[in-house]
């Protein structure tokens, strides 16, 4: 049995989830009804849902109970010590317009008190990594000045370090904030009430009768869903759990072996977050941040989204093949019944909602509120166990405010990282030895931004993941002359990878115990078949013209990095799995490998491009059509 406080502070968690998604709803409506007063609002509802949904006392046996009450009694401290931070923050803010505020040492302290407690939110949500990179920020902007010259600074008191981090807008509740309540919490509220309603169901349905045909089969099936549902929710964990389910099974009972029944879900669930139109929410706080259109954001990240899954349906088809798994019998093949057309309404309706406010020309938030209703009502109308139970609909609703309040808590632990960034100028100076370096070597300095993305990625979910690193490394990039679509486009993609990326990688933990796979096994066939998401970010960086949307498109240019594109999926993946309809013997391989690499590499040296292409492209044109006429003249 529950002892009883833990029940009350999972009723209260809940209360406070519900009242954080009537509030997205409507300040989506009507806006922000004050500066000060939303974002310290709902930093404490979202911080006080954490310690009250997450208590120390779930990690206690039941039998301590000294030490339960003593758990118990710490979180009560906590929302208490957090309540008076928040208060003295409000109170603060009332004299931030007439620049008349000074802090004495009981308002550093609090403030101090109030950092702490978000830290500990953080924790308890995020694990170590996050919380960990907030605290070496935090101590950096104390005790850098203890540090070499090269990546020190003056150093900072605590005194000055609170009121910039806690007391101003350019910390915990600066701009990023500001957006998240704005523009992203509707989106994460509707995407949790997407999957609520019973959406996700009739998509996986439709997903297995559209693919039923192919070799790949269900593999094919769990990578439409994945890329579908994934591009709403805004957690890779949370859609390979909630597809990968259903999906991973049946990629296995097909003849799959079980650690690339795991990587195919872990690799299409991270995609979804790279797939418009709503991209894990980070769509719409890209742009914000860079002054863009959403709907142009949407369509500059289409092709190089179409490119990754592309890749993956080509290397699930020959992984399929080579494991002589044949396509699903005609009679076990899903149809696509009334019913289910009907229940697939619930997901189509909404999205063209958005669509259609979008381009009608109002606001995002405006687009995420319309979709709400539409996901309300649609799923009235054609989800029948919703009107017998409509309680389901407010279980999602409060889903979808909890869902957020971790969004918010992570941002607000990365404003601790902003108002450092801020006060030492460590941005700067990064951002010049990055410049320094790309004025010899755009490449090394790319991949050495790359390589940043992926490790501050580790281990946290999509939009804090972006927020980290585009703060850290936006402005090294900048430096370079690049375009700012192309930056924030290529940090996300690679805090979106960091998910599948060893030794984290946290999408293929989740999916490697639902395909009982080794997760070393599982990470390393996902970076097999996601090789060519590491590949786009250079590509367009290096040629903007594939993003449709920027001045600097040309045609031509377009086209090469289309062919260039394409040579390097098809004849990389025929000699990462050896087989191309038949086995590939080593030189075979090496061969493809060297075809499928040239064309990148002229890509991205800016070097006979054209020719190289065209070459790569003719060589494995005539390479497989000689194979295949071998093996159709081959006796038996």
């Amino acid at each position: 049995m529950i002892p009883m406080p833990t029940r009350i502070f999972g009723y209260a968690a809940a209360a406070l989830g519900l009242a954080l998604a009537v509030n997205a709803i409507i300040v989506a409506y009507v806006g922000v009804y004050d500066i000060a007063y939303t974002r310290a609002l709902i930093v404490y509802a979202s911080v006080v849902s954490v310690l009250l949904g997450c208590p120390l006392a779930a990690a206690v046996p039941k039998e301590r109970t000294l030490l339960l009450v003593f758990a118990w009694l710490a979180d009560i401290a906590a929302v208490a010590a957090f309540t008076v931070a928040i208060w003295y923050f409000v109170s603060a803010a009332d004299e931030l317009s007439t620049m008349l505020v000074s802090y004495d040492n009981t308002d550093i302290f609090i403030a101090f008190l109030g950092v702490c407690v978000l830290l500990e939110a953080t924790r308890r949500l995020f694990g170590l990594p996050l919380f960990l990179f907030v605290i070496a920020a935090f101590l950096y902007g104390l005790f850098g000045g203890y540090l070499p010259s090269a990546i020190g600074h003056s150093g900072f008191s605590l005194a000055v370090t609170m009121e910039m981090v806690w007391y101003g807008f350019q910390g915990v509740y600066g701009t990023p904030l500001s957006i998240v309540i704005q523009v992203v919490l509707i989106f994460v509220v509707f995407g949790v009430m997407l999957e609520g309603t019973g959406a996700s169901n009739a998509l996986i349905k439709i997903a297995f009768a559209l693919t039923g045909r192919t070799r790949g089969g269900v593999g094919h099936a769990a990578i439409v869903s994945s890329a579908l549902f994934g591009s709403m929710s805004g957690s890779v964990v949370a859609n390979v759990v909630g597809t990968g389910a259903f999906t991973i099974p049946m990629i296995i009972r097909r003849g799959f072996k079980p650690a690339s029944a795991g990587a195919i879900e872990a690799a299409a669930s991270t995609g979804g977050q790279i797939m418009p139109p709503v991209m894990g929410a980070a769509a719409f706080l890209m742009a914000d941040l860079i002054g863009m259109p959403y709907l142009m954001i949407c369509l500059a990240a289409l092709l190089p989204a179409l490119f990754y899954y592309g890749a993956l349906f080509v290397a699930v088809s020959l992984e399929a093949g080579k494991a002589g798994i044949q396509p699903i019998p005609p009679a076990q093949r899903e149809r696509i019944d009334s019913k289910t057309a009907l229940e697939s309404l619930m997901f189509v309706i909404p999205i063209a909602v958005i669509i259609a406010v979008l381009v009608a020309g109002r606001s995002p938030a405006m687009a995420g509120f319309c979709a709400v209703i539409a996901v309300v009502v649609s799923a009235l109308m054609f989800n029948p166990d919703l009107r017998r139970n409509p309680s389901l609909i407010l279980n999602a609703i409060i889903k979808g405010g909890t869902a957020g309040a971790s969004i918010v808590v992570a941002v607000a632990a990365i404003g601790i990282i902003l108002g450092t960034l801020n006060l030492t100028g460590i941005g700067l100076s990064f951002a010049s030895t990055v410049a320094a370096l790309g004025e010899n070597n755009l490449l090394l300095a790319l991949a050495l931004t790359a390589l940043t993305c992926l490790i501050l990625g580790m281990g946290m979910p999509t939009l804090p993941a972006y927020l980290v690193i585009v703060l850290v490394m936006g402005r090294s990039l900048r430096e370079l002359g690049i375009e700012p679509l192309a930056i924030h486009l290529f940090v996300f993609y690679f805090g979106v990878l960091s998910a599948i990326t060893p030794p984290v990688a946290v999408a293929v933990f989740a999916a490697a115990p639902i395909a009982n796979s080794h997760p070393v096994a599982t990470a390393l066939a996902a970076l097999r078949l996601a090789f060519i998401g590491f590949v786009i970010p250079f590509v367009f960086v290096i040629e903007p013209s594939l993003l449709l949307v920027l001045d600097s498109f040309d045609l031509g240019q377009f086209l090469i990095a289309i062919l260039a594109l394409s040579v390097a999926i098809l004849a990389l993946s025929t000699a990462f799995y050896a087989y191309d309809g038949a086995a590939l013997s080593r030189m075979h391989c090496l061969f493809r490998g060297a075809l499928g690499l040239a064309p990148l590499a002229a890509l991205l040296s800016d070097r006979f491009e054209l020719e190289v292409t065209v070459a790569s492209a003719f060589l494995l044109g005539l390479s497989m059509l000689l194979r295949q006429r071998q093996r159709r003249f081959v006796p038996g």
